[in-house]
C-alpha cells in the first residue's frame, strides 16, 4: 500500500511539474524518482557536472520546482543566521536569497539547518534548526508570513536542532516542532501562517511527520522521542499513542507504512513493526540486528531496505522480520553514523540511485535475493543531505557545495 497522493487537497496556483522534487523525499515523500525513461546503458554514462555553488553549511536536502532549485544554509562568516537560496535549475544562477535571525547557542552539530524546504503553488514553505517557520512567494523571495515557534508557541528546541521539513495538507502547514504544552505538531494556516490547532504531548525529534490511510483513516504519523503517536490531521486529537523511549531521543529515519504494517527502525532500540489501530499491536520487533538511523527505507513487494548501522544496507521480509540479506557495509562506509539516501529509479525493475555519505551516486539492482551493485560516481564532498532526482539530473549538496549532474544525455 503507497501514501495517498494528498497534494491534490491543495489549491493550484503553479502547479507542480511530474519532474519536479518539491518536498523531502520526492513528489510524495516516499523516495521514488521513477523517471518516465532511461537509457538501456544508464549504468555506463559519466555523469556532466552542469553547474556547482559555493554554499554554506547545513545537513538539509535540495528540492527543485518550476525550473528552480533551493536549499538552506548557514553562512560561514554571516553571524547567527540560517538562509534559503533560490537557484536557476538551468544555469545554477542565483535568483534570490532570504535570512533571518537563528541563535544555535549550544546546538550540537551546529554548521546549519537540516530540513527541506516544501514547495507547492508558488510558495517555499520552511522551518529553521532553531524554530523560525517562514513561508515565502517562491519566485522573489517575498515573505509572506513568518513565525517563531519558540517564541510564539513555546517550541523547544532539541539537542540537535529541528529538523523535520513541513508537510502541506488541505491548507495546513504540519510542522513537528514539540511545543509545550500538547503541541508535539504544530497546524498552520499555509495562507496566513496563523495557528489552526496543537496536538501531541511528546518533545520534538526528528523525523518528518507523514500523513498514511490505514484502513480508510487517515492518520498523521509524528515519531517523538518518547512515543510512535498518530494524529488526525484535520484536528490534531491523537488517535493512538505506542511507547518507544529512544536514547538521546534521536527519532530520525522516516516510518515507512506498507501492506497495512508501520515500520519504525531507531539507532539505539532498534525496529519495531506495527499494525495501527486504536490499541496498536506489534508484529514483530527486533532490537538488535536492525538498527536506523537517519536513512530513511524503501519498500518493494514485501521486502524493506533498511540501513543497519553494523551491517549496512539489509533486506528484510516486512510480514516476519525476517533479514534476507546484508551488504557488509560495501555501499556506504561503515560508520559511526552511517548514512545514504535511498531512492527508487525504476522501481519496478528493483533499480534504485543511493548517495552515500562519501558523496558518492550508487547504482544498485535490489531484490529479495540481495543486491548489485550497477555502478559508482562521485558528485560532491561528505554529506548527510537528501539530493533531489529530477528528469536526468540529480542536485546534491555538501556543506560548502550545491552541485547540479546530468546523468544522462537528454
Amino acid at each position: 500500500m503507497r501514501f495517498a497522493p494528498l497534494w491534490i487537497l491543495f489549491s493550484t496556483v503553479l502547479p507542480t511539474l511530474a519532474t519536479d522534487w518539491p518536498r523531502w523525499r520526492g513528489t510524495h515523500g516516499d523516495g521514488g524518482w521513477n523517471p518516465a525513461s532511461i537509457p538501456v546503458n544508464y549504468s555506463d554514462q559519466t555523469p556532466e557536472l552542469l553547474w556547482e555553488k559555493d554554499i554554506g553549511g547545513g545537513y538539509g536536502g535540495v528540492t527543485v520546482s518550476a525550473g528552480r532549485v533551493y536549499v538552506l544554509d548557514r553562512p560561514k562568516d554571516g553571524g547567527d543566521v540560517e538562509r534559503i537560496l533560490c537557484y536557476a535549475q538551468s544555469s545554477g544562477e542565483l535568483l534570490w536569497s532570504h535570512s533571518w535571525p537563528a541563535v544555535y547557542g549550544r546546538m550540537d552539530y551546529g554548521n546549519g539547518p537540516r530540513s527541506s524546504v516544501t514547495l507547492h503553488s508558488g510558495r517555499a514553505y520552511v522551518l529553521g534548526a532553531a524554530g523560525m517557520a517562514l513561508c515565502l512567494n517562491a519566485h522573489t523571495g517575498q515573505i509572506l508570513w513568518q513565525v517563531d515557534t519558540v517564541a510564539e508557541h513555546g517550541a523547544s528546541v532539541p539537542t540537535w536542532g529541528f529538523a523535520a521539513s513541513p508537510v502541506l495538507d488541505a491548507g495546513r502547514v504540519l510542522l513537528h516542532v514539540g511545543a509545550q504544552p500538547e503541541g508535539s505538531v504544530l497546524a498552520l494556516d499555509a495562507q496566513n501562517g496563523k495557528l489552526l490547532w496543537r496536538g501531541g504531548a511528546d518533545p520534538a525529534g526528528y523525523c518528518t511527520p507523514e500523513i498514511i490511510i490505514h484502513e480508510g483513516q487517515r492518520q498523521l504519523i509524528a515519531w517523538g522521542p518518547e512515543n510512535i503517536q498518530s494524529l488526525n490531521p484535520e484536528t490534531g486529537a491523537t488517535l493512538w499513542t505506542y511507547p518507544y523511549k529512544i536514547t538521546y531521543g534521536v527519532s530520525i529515519a522516516q516510518p515507512l507504512y506498507r501492506d497495512g504494517v508501520l515500520l519504525i527502525s531507531g539507532y539505539w532500540h532498534g525496529t519495531k513493526a506495527l499494525r495501527p489501530g486504536v490499541n496498536p499491536e506489534l508484529v514483530w520487533e527486533n532490537e538488535k540486528e536492525m538498527c536506523g538511523l537517519m536513512s530513511s527505507p524503501l519498500f518493494k513487494d514485501g521486502v524493506v531496505y533498511l540501513l543497519d548501522k553494523n551491517k549496512g544496507l539489509q533486506g528484510i521480509e516486512l510480514k516476519t522480520g525476517r533479514i534476507l540479506w546484508s551488504d557488509a557495509n560495501t555501499l556506504t562506509p561503515k560508520d559511526r553514523n552511517p548514512q545514504m539516501s535511498l531512492v527508487w529509479m525504476q522501481e519496478s525493475q528493483g533499480l534504485a540511485a543511493l548517495l552515500n555519505a562519501q558523496g558518492e551516486l550508487v547504482y544498485v539492482k535490489l531484490g529479495p535475493e540481495g543486491f548489485e551493485e550497477l555502478a559508482r560516481h562521485q558528485i560532491i564532498g561528505k554529506t548527510w543531505a537528501h539530493p533531489a532526482f529530477v528528469g536526468n539530473a540529480i542536485y546534491a549538496r555538501s556543506d560548502t557545495k550545491l552541485a547540479a549532474w546530468r546523468l544522462w544525455p537528454d
